[in-house]
């Protein structure tokens, strides 16, 4: 029994160390070494199992891992021999394997990433047992508990074979890495991208283990590809050429159906997936990675001849596995064909958003905006007094229609302990019925209002022209507010408690009220936006007065950049958003306050006002959207 330093360089192992260190990885690694296996076994024509078990039991801070086969078993010799070799020494650069994992510096990484662990392994009778694990200055060993020795039953027990196989344990005591649950692993395994190939050939199951009982199995992990409609292929045939030598290779491609594809990380659901082999090299859309219009197509591209050009040393892809390596003149022209195969499609993706009718935003998106756009129209006529036009013709004799929504008075000053009424006048004659009245309390702890009304249907009213409500203050200095709206109209109150106040409820009335600009009430300036193909490329976003919306030009280039495949504005672009709702808001405000000035049509007097305005509510804006 002996306890050695790994025979590497103990800087490069640190450094690869923390790059591997996570869980996902180490699962690449360890389910790929046991497939490589049992390829080994199928070559040689040996009937397998196929079955390779994980074991994940979490805990606080920590997590237990186990991966298990039934595969060949390694002898004493090479056992000991993985801990030595990285890049250069693994079967790919022998001409032995297919390359798979991280090419000889995977599994020592996964385990000393992760924190420490050992290898279990039986092979022609002989059990083998090789312990991983850091000193108390952080150098690297193992431990070989002095060579290999006849397997016990016990042995065969613990490890679930009655053959050959091997299973690594790993303990994660790495404070930096991620403890993911149960359900996260399933997922990791069955969308990783290096490992959806070989879920369909091999019997993967995951079991959880909880205070040391068995929970949970999933007995045979799959990939579930989308619901899609094919584009090209099956297995499309295409040809490269490398030094006046042509090159076969075949491309499926699909375009996702109602379902949202994952853009990038090693669960990504939208690209090509690159075999070669039994390999998995990378996953993407070549020229066209990360264009508009790209965002629900996927499938694969197998060339056999990527692999066997990494085995002869060509840079195919990193050492890191990044992925391909696009410098390299063979990967350049195998691009160059791949991605003139799949541009009609892209280019016709591309061509349908051109000529996109509509879009839509995520439903927090959606909220944010309808949020701003109630404050905007709110703070229009509170802060800047502007009113709509009203909504019968003047000009023709006629009487101003009343205020739908209106209390009593805005602005009610009462004596503390004393009850007093509040009330709001509506006028059903300009509802549709299809409305719902809601209500927004802002109540200190001090005030009780009765009844708390909250959302009523407008038809459930009739004729109701009066909504009462009784309010208490039992602290002077209480301040309250009530907001009621319906559709596009809104009415609000303040409420002060003071000792000094009249104690009796009364409204506010007179000739002269009947002139001024009501300022507890209003119709909304901004009701709502859309997204729509103004026939133009010049306007990015327009005010419809009529609509009393915000028109958003799918027809803009800008915009388009921003707009999915499916005609989704992406959320990462809301600072854009924010940029044209700051424009048009602005610039609606701006023209109804120089208006009022009567300074119509003078450039400088409306460049000015839509200047102060920006200086007072662009903050706001900008934030209500960061805020999501």
């Amino acid at each position: 029994m002996a306890q050695t330093a790994l025979p590497v360089d103990q800087r490069v192992i640190d450094i690869d160390s923390r790059r591997f260190a996570s869980i996902e990885k180490a699962l690449v690694e360890l389910i790929t070494n046991s497939d490589d296996s049992y390829v080994r076994l199928e070559k040689a024509g040996t009937p397998v199992s196929g079955n390779i078990r994980i074991t994940y039991e979490r805990h606080q801070v920590g997590a237990l891992l186990m991966v298990a086969d039934q595969a060949e078993g390694m002898p004493f010799w090479q056992v000991c021999s993985i801990l030595t070799y990285g890049g250069a020494h693994s079967p790919l650069a022998r001409g032995e394997g297919g390359g798979r994992g991280y090419f000889g510096r995977g599994l020592k990484q996964a385990i000393y990433g992760l924190g420490h662990g050992w290898i279990e392994t039986v092979h022609a009778g002989r059990f083998s047992r090789i312990d991983l694990f850091r000193d108390e200055n952080g150098g690297y060993l193992y431990e070989d508990w002095g060579g290999d020795r006849l397997a016990e039953t016990g042995d065969y027990s613990r490890l679930g074979i009655a053959g050959s196989g091997t299973q690594v344990t790993i303990v994660i005591e790495n404070p930096l890495v991620n403890i993911s649950h149960y359900r996260s692993v399933v997922l990791a395994v069955a969308n990783n991208i290096y490992l959806r190939d070989m879920l369909v050939r091999r019997n993967v199951g995951l079991l959880n283990v909880q205070q040391g009982k068995e929970t949970e199995y999933n007995g045979l992990v799959r990939y579930e590809e989308p619901p899609a409609v094919l584009l090209l292929g099956p297995d499309e045939s295409g040809r490269f050429v490398y030094q006046q030598e042509e090159y076969p290779f075949i491309l499926t491609l699909k375009r996702a159906q109602d379902v949202e594809l994952v853009l990038k990380g090693d669960e990504r659901t939208n690209g090509l997936v690159i075999l070669s082999g039994m390999v998995v090299l990378d996953c993407q859309l070549f020229e066209y990675e990360n264009q508009v219009g790209t965002e629900y197509l996927f499938g694969t591209v197998r060339c056999e001849a990527l692999i066997e050009k990494l085995g002869l040393g060509m840079a195919i892809i990193s050492d890191e596995r990044e992925g391909l390596n696009h410098k390299d003149p063979f990967v350049e022209a195998f691009s160059k064909a791949v991605s003139n195969m799949i541009a009609p499609y892209v280019l016709a993706e591309q061509e349908k958003l051109k000529h996109l009718e509509h879009a839509t935003t995520s439903g927090r998106t959606s909220h944010m905006i309808g949020h701003l756009l109630q404050r905007m129209s709110q703070a229009a006529v509170q802060d800047l007094g502007i009113q709509l036009p009203p909504t019968l013709d003047l000009a023709a004799g006629e009487a101003e229609a009343p205020a739908a929504l209106r209390f009593s008075t805005p602005f009610y000053y009462r004596k503390t302990k004393h009850p007093f009424r509040v009330a709001l006048l509506l006028d059903p004659g300009q509802f549709s019925g299809a409305e719902a009245l809601a209500f927004d309390y802002v109540l200190p702890d001090s005030m009780r209002i009765e009844p708390a009304l909250a959302t009523i249907p407008v038809h459930e009213l009739g004729d109701t022209r009066r909504l009462e409500w009784t309010v208490v203050g039992d602290a002077a200095g209480g301040h309250a507010e009530i907001n009621a709206r319906a559709g596009a109209y809104w009415a609000w109150c303040e409420i002060v408690v003071a000792d000094n106040a009249y104690k009796h409820s009364h409204s506010y009335s007179g000739h002269a009220a009947k002139k001024a600009l009501p300022r507890d009430h209003g119709a909304d300036m901004f009701v709502g936006y859309e997204f729509r193909n103004l026939n133009n490329e010049l306007e990015r976003a327009v005010y419809s007065p009529a609509e009393r919306k915000i028109l958003i030009n799918t027809g803009a280039p800008t915009v388009q950049l921003y707009v999915d495949g499916r005609g989704h504005f992406r959320d990462a672009a809301r600072l854009l958003l924010a940029e044209l709702f700051m424009d048009v808001i602005s610039d609606e405000l701006a023209r109804h306050l120089v208006g009022k000035s009567g300074h119509n049509g003078k450039v400088e007097a409306h460049r000015a006002a839509k200047q102060d305005i920006i200086r007072r509510y662009g903050s706001e804006i900008h934030l209500s959207f960061l805020n999501g």
